[in-house]
């Protein structure tokens, strides 16, 4: 059968203030659909994956969250971390929960602050990619079609010409956010797509990547799992989980395993870590303005982004290539080139 695993444990601290420690960016309506971040991940996975093999990996101060915002998927499949330890643990602590439940399982793993504007081919990629991997041992990751020579992304270089029948190559490795002019660089070259830290893999698959590469995590997950499905089973987890490696799942496994591969898509995506980036995927009007919000009125602006609640009345008059943000009283007008530095701005309380 199908899994989903949804990680959903992010602050989003670059989203200030819409998204704050309290209600991060994956719980909010931020595209002003009538749908959160969370709800539009686990919608695009209608027909793929049944509700009962829907899984959710958040915070523990979330957990109320994910209930109120996906009522449909069972208590037990809401899995509460302690506290932060990137997205490696996140996934070990799905793994080994699943696998008692679906020994064959095939996994796919998504954050849920991602954005896909073609949900019809984003379902023929998965579909696809869970064939794949459904064969054989490989662990299958997905690559975006670069539009830009993106820094704020991680790359994925393809080995060889690969087999373009099959829409699948091999990953002859990963590379780290670039500077401009090796982005660039990547764009001119071809062979290099957005890690979009999406995967797919069979549960065997992944247990024997840990226990390979990561054997301090498998270990401890070995010992944890004896406590699952029981009373006592967070308590545990809050015991235990502090002891996890902070370490991502590209550090842990991507980068090191043998068996990697790449479906290169285009589905229209964004990861939406910053203003800048849901900026891009906004309706605009003629003057490259983009809105939410009701009430707004853009007078001699161009280029801005505005996001407030239907309920305010703003006029924005003068202002180019600005973001104007506000979400119960907090307000933020800041250039858009300054928006990575928004989280400095901001000093958030802590990740849990």
């Amino acid at each position: 059968m199908n899994h989903l695993v949804i990680m959903a444990g992010g602050v989003g601290s670059r989203f200030w203030p819409m998204s704050t420690p309290v209600r991060p960016k994956q719980f909010i309506d931020v595209l002003g659909v009538g749908k959160t971040l969370l709800q539009l991940t686990a919608e695009r996975f209608a027909g793929i994956c049944p509700i009962e093999n829907v899984w959710v990996v958040t915070s523990g101060k979330y957990r109320e969250l994910v209930r109120e915002q996906l009522p449909e998927i069972p208590g037990e499949n809401i899995l509460s971390e302690p506290c932060m330890r990137n997205t490696a643990p996140c996934i070990a602590y799905a793994v080994w929960k699943i696998k008692l439940k679906d020994p064959q399982a095939n996994l796919v793993v998504s954050p849920a602050d991602h954005l896909v504007m073609d949900v019809a081919e984003f379902r023929r990629v998965i579909r696809k990619g869970l064939d794949f991997i459904a064969e054989s041992d490989r662990i299958l990751t997905l690559g975006i079609l670069p539009v830009r020579p993106e820094t704020g992304y991680g790359y994925i270089k393809v080995k060889g010409a690969g087999n373009q029948e099959s829409e699948i190559f091999e990953v002859e490795g990963f590379r780290e956010k670039p500077e401009l002019e090796v982005a660039e660089q990547y764009l001119k070259t071809g062979g290099y797509y957005w890690n979009a830290g999406i995967f797919l893999w069979n549960v065997r698959t992944i247990e024997k990547a840990f226990r390979r590469y990561r054997p301090s995590l498998a270990s401890l997950f070995d010992d944890i799992s004896m406590s699952f499905n029981t009373d006592g089973e967070q308590d545990i987890i809050n015991a235990r989980y502090q002891k996890c490696d902070h370490i991502s799942i590209d550090y842990a496994i991507m980068e090191k395993a043998e068996n990697i591969y790449v479906f290169p898509a285009d589905f229209g995506w964004s990861d939406l870590g910053t203003w800048g980036t849901l900026y891009r995927q906004m309706p605009k009007d003629e003057k490259q303005n983009a809105v939410v919000g009701k009430s707004v009125r853009m007078i001699d602006s161009a280029n801005c982004l505005v996001h407030v609640p239907d309920g305010k009345q703003v006029i924005v008059e003068g202002l180019d290539d600005y973001i104007v943000a506000e979400k119960e009283g907090n307000l933020l007008i800041c250039r858009k080139i300054n928006e990575q530095r928004i989280k400095d701005f901001y000093k958030s309380e802590g990740d849990y």
